[in-house]
């Protein structure tokens, strides 16, 4: 008789957060199927209480035990509870996945970005912590991979457009709040963007706001330069980030020059020949990418004051790319 396969076991510290939602659901659609514990990123004394679907699901309080036995632990609570993490965490504990980039600068962090890694990229050092790229640095990435394969390019920018689902639940309510007290007059709620982000584009937020803009703009550069660095033929493009007063996805409009523009009909086949999703006659918006895998790009044009450049639209679930990737380097565990 075959012996029976022991299930691999999973931790999620951050169990409450919509990125755990996410990453719950990836799991128990991969092959696997690992058993899942859920940790409280804010507790270390006692359970709390997280909704799933129609019933309260406990999470386990933060600590070497609640992280002793699972093969992968998830760090999607804040910084402060993925540090803590990495510090109970004991010697023979999980690999740790960080998709809060709390982890960045330790010495043994390595930044995966599966879905914009080069096919030949040299599989997991279990010694070492996973911090998963910014997911707009892994959909800027993947773009300029994938027309590199089939043209030359000299330059690039990039326009990046946030959602408030960056900054959290918290950022989902104070957006949420903010238009509705907009519509009836009313003060409005800054906690978050120290700034009206409700029917307004901010390329800086409030001097009070909990995390500066500039803070996320630097580190999508930090990640999408490493990333880069296994593409020598891509220059590094330049970023601008904007908050834009939406829920939910990641929007790009990037203007890219070649050394020879192939046309519109070559770059939308090599997007769709690298797998991204190509919408050429109906382009992608963060609405209907919503819970979609990967990334969707449409709306390629000539620009016209520059022939050899190209403006191209691209749009990916914010959520939904960062934790595909981190269930793509959990599952080099599983192997």
């Amino acid at each position: 008789m075959a012996e029976a396969r022991t299930q691999h076991r999973v931790a999620i510290v951050g169990g409450d957060t919509l990125l755990s939602g996410e990453l719950q659901e990836l799991l128990r659609e991969s092959k696997a199927a690992p058993s899942v514990e859920l940790i409280s990123a804010a507790s270390e004394t006692s359970a709390v209480l997280a909704t799933g679907g129609d019933e309260a699901i406990p999470l386990s309080p933060l600590s070497a035990k609640s992280l002793a036995g699972a093969d992968v632990a998830f760090l999607v609570g804040s910084p402060a509870s993925s540090r803590k993490a990495l510090r109970l965490n004991p010697p023979k504990g999980p690999a740790l996945v960080d998709l809060t980039g709390a982890l960045e600068d330790q010495p043994h962090a390595r930044l995966r970005s599966p879905s914009a890694e080069p096919r030949n990229a040299a599989l997991t050092d279990a010694a070492a912590i996973h911090v998963i790229a910014h997911p707009a640095a892994i959909g800027i990435c993947m773009m300029l991979a994938a027309l590199v394969e089939k043209t030359t390019i000299r330059r690039s920018v990039v326009h990046i457009f946030e959602p408030a689902s960056e900054r959290g639940q918290k950022g989902l309510d104070e957006l949420q709040q903010q238009t509705v007290a907009v519509l009836n007059f009313r003060k409005l709620k800054t906690d978050v963007f120290d700034a009206q982000l409700s029917f307004n584009m901010l390329a800086r937020y409030g001097q009070e706001a909990m995390e500066p803009i500039e803070g996320v703009e630097q580190r999508i550069e930090r990640n999408v330069a490493s990333i880069l660095s296994a593409y020598p033929a891509i220059p590094m493009p330049s970023l601008r980030v904007v908050q834009a007063p939406v829920f939910h996805g990641h929007s790009f409009s990037m203007w890219i020059e070649f050394a020879e523009n192939p046309g519109v009909e070559a770059l939308g086949k090599a997007l769709s020949d690298a797998g991204i999703d190509l919408r050429p006659d109906d382009p992608p918006s963060n609405a209907n990418v919503a819970g979609q895998s990967g990334l969707s790009a449409g709306a390629i044009a000539i620009d016209s004051n520059q022939p050899r450049a190209a403006w191209i639209w691209a749009v990916a679930d914010n959520f939904r790319l960062a934790a595909e990737n981190a269930v793509a380097v959990a599952a080099e565990f599983f192997k």
